[in-house]
C-alpha cells in the first residue's frame, strides 16, 4: 500500500519568494514546483504581470502598487528595499527563487529564520554585463558597482544557495564567493515525451531552431548551419531580431520557414518532426534543449553552459568547440549514429519529479 510522503518542516511557518512573476519562463516554473513541494507555504512575488493565472493568490510588493513595476531597469535599484519591507511577518523559514535580488529577502532574524535560495543566475545585468545587453545602457553603468557591493552584503545572511547548474554554481562562487549545491530546474518531460498524432507516422523532415529571437540565441548561426548542410530550416519564437533574420532566410539556399510564437502543442509537433534542434548559444541551463531530447531529438550546440550538463556529446547531440557553420554541417552527418529512444529517455533526468525530489533533499538537510 502507498504512503503519501510524511510532509516537509511540519509545525513550521514557510514563506517562498520570487522576484517578478510573468506569463511563462522557467524561473516561473520553478517557483510553482517549489510551492508544490511545500504546499504550506505563503507565496511572495514583487508583483504579478497582468495573464499570470497561476500566480492567483501570491502576494505582491508595494512595487506593485508603482509604475515601477512597467520598467524593471528602474525598478532594479529599489528591489533590495522591497525586500526587506515585503512583510512585518516572520517565518521559520523562507526560501527565495531568485534571478535578481530575491535572495536578499529578510522576513525575520538570520539567528531564528533559515534561509534557502534558489538561484537561476546572479543578475545577469548587474554581474555580467557583456553577456546580457541590459546592463550596458547608461542607466545601469554608474549605479553597478554600488549594485553588486549591495548584492554581496545584503544576502550574507542566506545559510544554503542551490543553483540550476553548474554554470551558475561556478558564478555563485566567483561573484559572492558563497559554495551552492546544483539542482537543474523542471522541464515537463512527461508533455513532451508524448508523440502528437500528427507526427506518429511522419519523417523528421528538417532542422530546428526555437527560442527568443534575440542576438545571443545566435539564430543567424542557425540560418548558416542549415545553409551549410544544405537542409531545410524550421525558426519558431519571435524576438526583436525577427526583421533582420527574415532577411537572412530570404538569402538562404534552402527553404527557411518561421513560426511566430507557436503554441505549447505546436512546439511539440515541431520538435517531433525535426531531425535535430539547433542550439548554439551559451545558456545558464537551457529548457529547450531538454525539451527537444523528451521527443527522441537530438541537439546540436556549443561547448560551453548549459548545454554540458543536459547533452551528452556523441549519444544525445553533438557539442561543438566553434562557431563555424560548416563544423555543425560536418557534425549534422552522423546524425544516423544517435538512437532517438536513447535521446528520449536521457530527457527525464531532469523532469519535474525528479526536481521536486532534489528540492525535498535540500529543503530537509538545509532548513533544519
Amino acid at each position: 500500500m502507498d504512503h503519501a510522503p510524511a510532509p516537509l518542516l511540519p509545525g513550521r511557518s514557510v514563506a517562498i519568494v520570487h522576484e517578478w512573476f510573468g506569463v511563462t519562463g522557467g524561473s516561473e516554473n520553478v517557483f510553482v514546483a517549489i510551492s508544490e513541494v511545500l504546499p504550506q507555504a505563503k507565496p511572495f512575488v514583487l508583483w504579478r504581470d497582468e495573464g499570470a493565472h497561476r500566480a492567483d493568490g501570491f502576494r505582491e510588493s508595494w512595487l506593485a502598487r508603482t509604475p515601477l513595476r512597467h520598467a524593471k531597469p528602474l525598478a532594479l535599484p529599489v528591489m533590495p528595499l522591497a525586500w526587506r519591507t515585503l512583510t512585518r511577518e516572520d517565518f521559520d523559514v523562507v526560501i527565495s527563487s531568485s534571478h535578481a535580488f530575491a535572495h536578499t529577502v529578510k522576513m525575520g532574524s538570520a539567528e531564528h529564520t533559515r534561509y534557502l535560495s534558489y538561484i537561476h543566475s546572479p543578475a545577469r545585468y548587474v554581474w555580467s554585463p557583456d553577456f546580457d545587453g541590459r546592463g550596458s545602457g547608461g542607466l545601469l553603468t554608474v549605479p553597478r558597482r554600488a549594485l553588486q557591493a549591495a548584492d554581496v552584503r545584503l544576502s550574507r545572511h542566506v545559510h544554503s544557495y542551490a543553483a540550476n547548474s553548474r554554470e551558475v554554481q561556478a558564478r555563485i562562487r566567483r561573484f559572492w564567493n558563497r559554495d551552492a549545491r546544483v539542482i537543474n530546474p523542471p522541464v515537463d518531460v512527461a508533455y513532451f515525451a508524448e508523440a502528437p498524432a500528427a507526427q506518429r507516422a511522419q519523417e523528421r523532415g528538417y532542422l530546428l531552431g526555437a527560442g527568443r529571437w534575440i542576438p545571443y540565441k545566435n539564430f543567424d548561426l542557425i540560418i548558416a548551419i542549415a545553409d551549410a548542410a544544405r537542409m531545410p530550416l524550421v525558426i519558431a519564437g519571435s524576438g526583436p531580431e525577427e526583421e533582420r533574420l527574415r532577411r537572412a532566410a530570404a538569402a538562404a539556399r534552402v527553404p527557411v520557414t518561421f513560426e511566430h510564437q507557436p503554441s505549447r502543442e505546436r512546439l511539440r509537433e515541431l520538435y517531433w518532426g525535426a531531425r535535430a534542434l539547433l542550439f548554439p548559444a551559451h545558456e545558464d541551463f537551457g529548457i529547450i534543449p531538454v525539451e527537444a531530447q523528451a521527443c527522441g531529438t537530438p541537439v546540436l550546440g556549443v561547448r560551453r553552459g548549459g548545454l554540458l550538463e543536459t547533452v551528452v556529446d556523441g549519444d544525445t547531440g553533438f557539442l561543438i568547440d566553434s562557431m563555424d557553420p560548416a563544423d555543425y554541417a560536418a557534425a549534422l552527418q552522423h546524425l544516423d549514429k544517435l538512437d532517438n529512444h536513447r535521446i528520449a529517455a536521457h530527457a527525464w533526468n531532469f523532469s519535474t519529479d525528479v526536481f521536486k525530489a532534489n528540492v525535498a533533499a535540500w529543503v530537509t538537510d538545509d532548513a533544519s
